[in-house]
């Protein structure tokens, strides 16, 4: 039986696959070789069994993981197996064929990012028999190839689009590593420093382990040229100073110190000149210590001393590049390392690379990381605008990771590129945004910097105003405690704190801050602005803003905005600095508390009349106005008074007084409690009148002095005639206008109309008739005020046809003088005269009040201040009597001639009749009538106005006749007949007054009715 060995099962398992892949079969051929491959991984390290690795060949540093045919397996034999250097590349190129033809480079990609990973490791277990940087040099070469194999194979748009992107994973992938490894490799032939020190080069290479050789390349004996040349690369590398005087240590770029790794694995490396080696070791910043490095015992014209000697920085450098001369086979990449120019072309295109297939990954963040690489490179190229477009990708990436300790390192870069491209808006921010970092990212002198360039720049000539954000700088909130509350319409006041990132005081110019209303996106809200320049200090600052009137509603802070010079800046960031117990500590995750309440519009005071009675009128009286504040202060108020026609205010003084509750009790001399109220005469100005500050919180009450002007004499009634003079007469119109509020804002108007009467109404009546003529005429005043009156005399004027009987000076029959007449009662005056005609006469009456102006009339003012000097002064009433001679010998007799006798019923026809009779000859032969009825109770048929002629023999009779309709039951007064032309003195009625008549509702009608 034959003995089983891999190589025998090899030949069976390709020799299947050779099959498959004929018969078209590629998953199959495929599998074969993945049973291939896991066998192998199997029995290739088997213990007890040293095996040749392979790859000390010339051209091994080039990968051949995608030719398969590169070496003839015969020549890969060993014993009964393969070398794995040369057999798993192999295999992988069988597997990427099948791969290809089955239309699945993703997968090529995949698998061959996982094959160098793992055929990497693989190298470094064996890196101390291989070539100088074998390592490196092979993953470069295999990287490059895989990219080239599968970017060409692949096509947009026939895998899916997670697929797709996953594929531009792998192919960033595969770049990032590529260009790790060449980064390593030109670190080693002295351009590392050409290499940007940023944190992404810093933590991929300070991570990424030096070649381990055996031992060190040691340097050729004719290099001393190429010596002289590393070493004044390395004196004229100098790191570029960071733009606004940063000061930062340079990041990494190696895991260990270069000299003491090279010098430790030189075959006899001696421990002696250890300041030698240090000091070759010292980084290029320290270029000036290093010129005057000793060369005693090596110089670059003497190669001929000992192997022991530690090597200097640039000899390991030109070392080393001598080395990978022999290493590297690929004419491409020995080109990449040749000079500066050609390294930095390379690096540029792996960069962009791996940049161009991260952007169209998932991983777009590793795309903008490596934006900022190239930018790094055209910033050093003078190529400004590429590398600021560039670095707004990078640093809005950081800023939106929040990682600001990256941003720190790349934002001054972007502000320098800003600055030399004159664009000063984003230069402005960019300087902000170094301002918002974090205290600790930078120096207080670079802090300074950063606000020196911000104000140079707004007050600089710029075309025109820049707008920019700076809430991360500048933040604001409400301070601790309720809100402000104000009233519909009034102005305020508003404190706000406002923190400031700068690192001095800064001052600006304005300052507004708009409010945003809690329930409604009303876009009427008001703007607060400060009205002089505001200087903020570092940290927290409280300033105040004076508050115009908003709308009823509830208010958050909304924008601060302002200007410095000629920068706009908005800030929209709530506090978030102070202590976290406190009130004004503000975050994104607590709500927002509201900073201003404006109530809805509501009654703030009232304007009301003392009084509602009559007053005097031709006579000086105190006019009450009630004020009374509803919860807000009148604090200043200014009350407009315009009187109206009719009305004069009088000269004598404004009087005002509180009405508020008892404050202070004192005990009168009866042990009574009196009330103690506050008074204060007031001055009247232009028709204004200035409340003194006890009335702002308190109820109070205005009395103003005020006359009511009519020129009409009153005129009195008969008895019979009951129509008195109509209120309508004695009304007079204040308009008062209150303006009160913090400036006045708030207005209220009320007109308020106040009633004014004569103290009497006059009635007459013919008491009786004597036989000489004589006429007793009986005088009735009514009392019209809420006031005792004291009549002391009265006398009529001699008029034409009045004849005084008695003493002959008018005055009355009784003596009862002085009379007194209380509130709304009646007294009567009579009179005896002897009448030659019907005539007006006037009636004088000499009259005292005694009244309280609380209540109604009262005695005018300027008798009140006669009163009190100690005079007395009376008051004249005069009215015109009215005299109706009683009916004694009359004319013409009318009579209300009897109704039918069937019963007066609801919508039937009904004829109405009066008889007119001469009783003795009078001029008038036409006598005009007119029928008055009530429209409601009755319609009218006939003619309501006409006239008739009547006989002029005494005794002649008419009778007048129309019809009438009732038109509602019950007892309704009938239509009157009346004569206009002729004295109601002259015409004797029957029946003397109205009276009533019955009508009764219309009869059933039964032709509605419907029979059982």
């Amino acid at each position: 039986m034959p003995v089983w060995n891999f190589c025998n099962f090899f030949i069976l398992k390709e020799s299947l696959a050779f099959i498959f892949e004929m018969a078209q079969l590629h998953e199959d051929a495929l599998r074969e070789y993945d049973e291939l491959e896991l066998c192998y991984s199997e029995t290739v390290n088997v213990a007890g069994k040293q095996r040749d690795f392979g790859g000390v060949e010339r051209g091994d540093d080039q990968a051949a993981l995608l030719n398969p045919g590169n070496k003839p397996l015969t020549q890969i034999v060993q014993d009964d197996s393969f070398r794995e250097f040369e057999f798993r590349q192999y295999l992988f190129g069988c597997q990427a064929k099948l791969l290809f033809k089955l239309n699945r480079p993703y997968e090529v990609a995949s698998r061959g990012y996982s094959f160098i990973i793992s055929f990497s490791k693989a190298l470094a277990l064996y890196e101390s028999i291989l070539p100088f940087c074998m390592r490196e040099v092979w993953v470069v070469t295999a990287c490059l190839a895989l990219i080239n194999a599968t970017s060409s194979h692949y096509k947009d748009g026939l895998v899916a689009p997670d697929v797709e992107k996953e594929f531009y994973r792998l192919e960033g992938d595969l770049y990032s590593l590529c260009r790790l490894k060449f980064m390593r490799l030109a670190y080693l032939v002295g351009y590392g420093t050409h290499l940007e020190r940023s944190p992404v080069n810093s933590a991929s290479l300070s991570m990424l382990p030096w070649p381990k050789p055996a031992v060190w390349p040691s340097i050729p004996p004719d290099a001393s040229s190429e010596v002289l040349a590393k070493e004044k690369m390395i004196l004229q590398a100098s790191p570029r100073a960071k733009h606004f005087g940063i000061q930062r240590k340079q990041l990494p770029l190696e895991p260990s110190v270069l000299l003491r790794e090279a010098n430790r694995r030189r075959a006899s490396l001696s421990a002696g000149n250890m300041h030698e080696i240090f000091d070759g070791g010292m980084s290029p910043s320290n270029k000036s210590h290093a010129a005057a490095m000793s060369r005693t015992n090596s110089s670059p014209g003497n190669f001929e001393s000992s192997i022991d000697r530690p090597m200097r920085l640039a000899e390991i450098y030109v070392a080393a590049e001598h080395a990978l001369r022999n290493t590297i086979s690929n004419p491409d990449l020995l080109k990449s390392l040749s000079s500066l120019e050609e390294f930095e072309q390379k690096y540029m295109e792996l960069t962009k690379g791996a940049a161009d297939n991260y952007h169209h990954s998932w991983w777009k963040r590793h795309g903008v990381v490596l934006d900022g690489e190239i930018a790094a490179v055209s910033f050093r190229h003078g190529n400004f605008d590429l590398a600021a477009k560039s670095y707004e990708k990078v640093c809005a990436l950081y800023a939106g990771e929040g990682w600001h300790d990256l941003l720190a390192e790349v934002l001054p870069n972007l502000a320098e590129c800003q600055k030399i491209l004159n664009d000063e808006a984003g230069y402005l921010s960019s300087c902000v945004r170094l301002l918002s970092l974090g205290k600790g990212l930078f120096l207080t002198k670079e802090r300074q910097a950063f606000q020196s360039e911000v104000v140079r720049l707004a007050h600089s000539e710029m075309k025109q105003p820049v707008p920019l954000d700076v809430s991360s700088l500048i933040t604001f909130s409400g301070n601790a405690g309720p809100p402000v509350k104000l009233c519909d319409g009034d102005p305020g006041t508003l404190s706000v704190t406002v923190w400031s990132g700068f690192p001095d005081d800064i001052t600006l110019d304005s300052l507004n801050l708009t409010l945003m209303a809690t329930f409604n996106t009303d876009d009427g809200v008001k703007a607060l602005k400060s009205s002089t320049a505001i200087v903020l200090k570092p940290g927290k600052n409280t300033i105040t803003l004076p508050l115009p009137p908003q709308k009823p509603g509830s208010y958050v802070l909304g924008v601060l905005t302002g200007q410095i010079g000629k920068l706009k800046f908005r800030s929209h960031s709530f506090s978030k600095g102070g202590p976290a117990d406190s009130d004004d500590f503000m975050s994104y995750e607590k709500p927002v508390k509201p900073i201003l309440k404006v109530f809805n519009p509501r009654p703030l005071v009232d304007l009301a009349a003392a009084i509602s009675s009559a007053l005097l009128i031709n006579e000086p009286q105190w006019i009450g106005i009630i004020v009374k504040p509803i919860d807000y202060s009148l604090k200043g108020a200014v009350l407009h008074i315009d009187t109206g026609p009719g009305l004069k205010i009088e000269s004598h003084g404004i009087e005002m007084e509180g009405r508020t509750k008892p404050i202070e009790n004192t005990v009168a001399e009866n042990g009574s409690l009196t009330e103690k109220k506050k008074f204060e005469l007031l001055k009247l100005e232009n028709g204004r009148v200035v409340f003194p500050d006890w009335a702002s919180e308190t109820d109070s009450v205005l009395w103003i002095p005020i006359r009511a002007i009519s020129d009409q004499l009153p005129k009195g009634s008969s008895s019979g005639d009951s129509q008195k003079r109509s209120i309508v007469d004695g009304m007079r119109t204040i308009a008062l206008k209150l303006e009160f509020g913090v400036s006045h804002n708030q207005i209220f108007d009320r007109t308020i109309a106040v009633h004014f009467t004569d103290p009497f109404h006059v009635t007459t009546r013919v008491a009786d008739k004597c036989n000489d003529g004589t006429l007793l005429l009986q005088v009735t005043l009514h009392s019209q005020v809420n006031a005792m009156l004291t009549i002391y005399d009265a006398w009529l004027d001699r008029q034409g046809g009045v004849v005084h009987m008695g003493k002959g000076d008018g005055r009355p029959t009784s003596g009862f003088f002085p009379l007194i007449i209380s509130p709304t009662t009646r007294a009567g005056i009579l009179f005896s005269v002897c009448m030659e005609n019907m005539a007006d006469t006037i009636l004088n009456i000499k009259y005292g009040i005694s009244g309280d102006r609380t209540t109604g009339a009262h005695p005018p003012v300027l008798v009140e201040s006669a009163e009190s000097d100690g005079t007395k002064q009376d008051l004249i009433f005069r009215s015109a009597l009215i005299f109706q001679r009683p009916v004694l010998d009359p004319c013409l007799a009318v009579g209300f001639l009897p109704l039918p006798s069937s019963s007066l019923r609801v919508g039937q026809l009904v004829t109405m009749k009066w008889r007119i009779e001469r009783l003795k000859n009078f001029e008038q032969d036409e006598i005009l009538y007119e029928v008055n009825a009530n429209t409601l109770n009755w319609m009218i048929a006939g003619l309501k106005r006409g006239h008739v002629s009547l006989s002029p023999e005494q005794g002649s009779r008419i009778v007048i006749s129309i019809l009438c309709v009732p038109l509602v039951a019950g007892y309704v007064h009938p239509p009157q007949l009346g004569l206009p032309n002729i004295k109601e003195a002259s015409i004797s009625c029957n029946p003397a007054g109205p009276h009533l008549v019955c009508v009764l509702p219309p009869a059933l009608s039964s032709s509605f009715c419907i029979p059982a």
